[in-house]
């Protein structure tokens, strides 16, 4: 498998990806898949800041030819400047590759991304408790639970909790760092 920055020809493989979760599942609360020009804009406002946008390359089901199969971005937190050294993840993969560390290695190449910028700490912000396998990823990387949401959002006809999880990244908050 091949992690690589994300480039403007990724975007319709990565929409394809998203547009799955969306109609199928929870870790996203977005209810209407964005189109190519809108994941764009969104790689685009990423990449932009000097964030991570990565992708990666590989081969899915047996006899498949290699291509992308998952996708992962970090951006701050919340856009207030004392969230400056606070970023969120977010990570999906092609659903016939889940469970085969894809995900896994995406987040750990965040890691190292988000500390050589400057981040201290890392969060997931999980749509749906029930989604074992986005938490058992972070838990595996070092997150700690940092607190559920309970019935945060309605998707599918039910209630959704929101799962925070954090992870210290580099000197985490030994110190504080200028600026």
């Amino acid at each position: 498998m091949l992690i690589r920055d994300a480039v403007a020809g990724d975007i319709p493989a990565i929409t394809a990806i998203y547009l799955h979760h969306v109609l199928h599942g929870t870790g996203t609360f977005e209810e209407v898949a964005p189109d190519t020009a809108e994941m764009a804009a969104r790689l685009a406002r990423v990449q932009d800041r000097g964030w991570a946008w990565l992708v990666a390359e590989g081969e899915g089901l047996p006899g498949e030819a290699p291509g992308l199969i998952g996708y992962a971005y970090f951006a701050q937190f919340r856009d207030r400047s004392a969230y400056r050294f606070t970023a969120e993840n977010s990570v999906y993969v092609r659903d016939d590759v889940r469970g085969m560390g894809v995900g896994k290695q995406l987040v750990e190449a965040l890691l190292t991304r988000a500390d050589a910028a400057g981040f201290r700490q890392m969060l997931a912000v999980i749509g749906d408790s029930e989604n074992v396998g986005s938490i058992g990823l972070h838990l595996s990387l070092g997150f700690q639970r940092a607190g559920v949401m309970k019935s945060a959002g309605v998707k599918f006809g039910r209630w959704l909790d929101v799962v925070f999880m954090q992870r210290p990244i580099g000197p985490g908050d030994r110190d504080v760092p200028p600026g």
